[in-house]
């Protein structure tokens, strides 16, 4: 069994990895961090850089938790959502926690279609969650 969380560095990202740490050791089972990188758009050598700098930061922070881990960079030039349901199936996961960010009033009528896919497809509970203001 297992806990998987959606990571990108932002601060929905972060958020949801604070609260998939802490569900993993609620629940004893082995985290999963899936970074799924399909942005779609060119990204310069500095932010490549940047973004690979970010990660490995992020990797020494979950080290540091103590639970057991995997981290999954994953380009595979599917959607994301697509990513955090297979790798959840794969890992029998009881949980996906994802990262929420807030919207405007017209955007509040949609969620995001990545977080909607996952809600929609996922075969275990998915928790949402958002940033601290």
């Amino acid at each position: 069994m297992s806990v998987v969380v959606g990571y990108i560095p932002t601060p929905e990202g972060r958020a949801a990895l604070q609260r998939a740490i802490e569900e993993s050791r609620l629940r004893k089972a082995k985290l999963v961090v899936v970074n799924s990188q399909d942005s779609g758009k060119p990204i310069s050598g500095q932010e490549k850089g940047q973004y690979e700098l970010e990660l490995k930061e992020m990797e020494k922070s979950v080290a540091d938790t103590g639970v057991e881990y995997e981290i999954r960079t994953m380009a595979r030039g599917t959607l994301p959502s697509e990513d955090l349901t297979a790798v959840a199936e794969e890992t029998r996961a009881e949980l996906i926690v994802i990262g929420m960010r807030r919207r405007s009033p017209v955007g509040k009528l949609f969620l995001g279609s990545n977080a909607q896919e996952v809600l929609l497809s996922a075969n275990c509970a998915v928790l949402s969650v958002k940033a601290a203001r």
